[in-house]
């Protein structure tokens, strides 16, 4: 999978789906960048950066209660197909998108942008459901980056623009066999914790680096400004 920043070489299907969010919006030009040849699913108010860009989604997805309406209406009379859900619901807009493309998509490796900034209590969902779906899943945006490995899994990153921190954080109580190369601060075969989260904040020693999970799901967290 290629984003502007790095490429990650690690399992993911040949289909990739973009969806775009309502939290902090990436910049035009990494948007741009990452639209050709992917489908786009918008997520509420994700539809704004769309219409702002020009770009037409596949779908719009949310009960739109932070959506503007002319954004929504916009997306209409493109003829973007338009679900609408109660404001009273059991799952997150991004849940439900999450869900509803695997159903019309099937397997695919899911791109979001627009997940970060904003409220806490949004990311903290977006991060754990993300990190509970057995399917390839990134969050991403010039700024930031977060993707998953689960047991028995690798992957080699290699930069076009380097991070200044890189950290290693378990979504699941216990990471286990955490192996490391090119980082300033190697691990080999390390047992990660969930209550105790040191893995974080190393240095990219190389351009490329490589991470490996014995067992546990873990996110690694790519930091390229603040």
């Amino acid at each position: 999978m290629r984003l502007p920043q790095c490429e990650v070489s690690s399992p993911t299907t040949a289909q990739e789906i973009l969806f775009v969010s309502g939290g902090r919006p990436p910049s035009v030009d990494w948007f741009k960048g990452m639209t050709d040849g992917r489908k786009i699913f918008c997520v509420d108010k994700g539809i704004e950066l769309c219409k702002a860009c020009g770009v037409v989604p596949n779908r719009l997805i949310g009960d739109f209660d932070s959506a503007n309406q002319s954004s929504v209406s916009w997306a209409r009379a493109n003829n973007v197909p338009v679900e609408r859900y109660p404001v009273d619901k059991d799952f997150t807009d991004t849940q439900l998108a999450l869900s509803r493309a695997a159903e019309l998509f099937g397997d695919h490796t899911a791109i979001l942008t627009g997940a970060f900034g904003g409220r806490i209590d949004h990311l903290y969902s977006t991060i754990f459901t993300c990190a509970a779906l057995n399917r390839a899943i990134v969050l991403a945006d010039e700024r930031e980056i977060i993707f998953y490995l689960h047991g028995g899994e690798e992957a080699t990153i290699k930069f076009f623009s380097k991070p200044f921190a890189a950290s290693l954080l378990p979504m699941t109580s216990t990471c286990r066999g955490v192996t490391t190369k090119n980082l300033h601060w190697e691990l080999d075969s390390a047992t990660l914790t969930q209550d105790f989260p040191n893995a974080t904040s190393n240095r990219i020693e190389h351009d490329e680096i490589f991470i490996s999970v014995g067992g546990g799901v873990l996110a690694v967290y790519l930091c390229f400004a603040e």
